[in-house]
């Protein structure tokens, strides 16, 4: 068995792709593995792959073209999961969709598509809640939120957060990976990493909002003490989510 192994990155991601395709080793002969790789098995041969520019856009485009968009839409959200084996699954999703074109994304009886779907879904789901749970607190005139996901969800929620706020300079930071969101006044947005030193910086940064203790008062103020339920608050807002919500704070 030959295992393929590159960066957790999606463009790195689909190199590897392009690299253990065109190595003809066979598909059944083949595995593909985000790094870090935890324990390495026995009799297996590992290479690693390092992303090539050309290589990514060549599978980009095979993608959208030979399947569809949308496919290359799954792709993409699949590749921001944490799973491990997600590599390998959008490595077998492609072999059903290149061979079955735009109607694969429909074949939810394969396992191999149903496992992309999985992967997809789960990662649209938690995108989705950070969409209502993502809280803002202004810290010198930039409104600046933290978010500790499973998935990479950053490139996901930009779009909707630069549609809703053009004109506002604000930074949606993961500190899970140390990436973040930097949206300038009516500019796009861009990814950059952090350092350790920026990242603590901002955590321990004064926070100038004054909108704060209103809001925490609203939240206290609108509950009915009658009508507490705990179990179905966490049900709709589990507890991981509240780590850096304002009112829980």
């Amino acid at each position: 068995m030959t295992i393929f192994t590159c960066k957790d990155t999606f463009e790195d991601m689909m190199s590897c792709i392009y690299t253990a395709w065109a190595s003809r080793l066979g598909h059944k002969n083949i595995q593909l593995k985000t790094e870090p790789i935890g324990n390495l098995e026995l009799f297996c041969d590992y290479r690693h792959v390092d992303h090539d520019p050309d290589q990514t856009a060549s599978v980009i485009r095979s993608i959208q073209k030979k399947i569809s968009f949308r496919a290359y839409q799954m792709i993409y959200r699949a590749a921001m999961s944490f799973q491990e084996e997600k590599l390998d699954m959008i490595y077998r999703f492609l072999i059903y969709g290149f061979h079955y074109g735009p109607a694969v994304v429909n074949m939810l009886q394969e396992p191999a598509v149903m496992n992309l779907f999985e992967l997809d879904r789960k990662v649209m789901n938690e995108a989705h809640l950070f969409r209502e749970f993502l809280r803002f607190s202004e810290i010198d005139h930039v409104l600046i939120s933290h978010i500790e996901p499973k998935c990479d969800v950053l490139t996901i929620l930009a779009p909707q957060f630069t549609d809703r706020m053009p004109s506002e300079n604000w930074m949606i930071i993961d500190d899970n990976r140390k990436t973040a969101v930097v949206h300038p006044c009516d500019h796009d947005y861009y990814m950059t990493t952090l350092s350790e030193d920026e990242l603590n910086r901002l955590k321990t940064s004064e926070i100038s909002d004054l909108y704060t203790d209103l809001w925490k008062v609203f939240f206290e103020t609108i509950g009915v003490e009658a009508r507490k339920n705990p179990r179905c608050q966490r049900t709709m807002m589990p507890l991981w989510y509240r780590k850096h919500m304002t009112e829980f704070l």
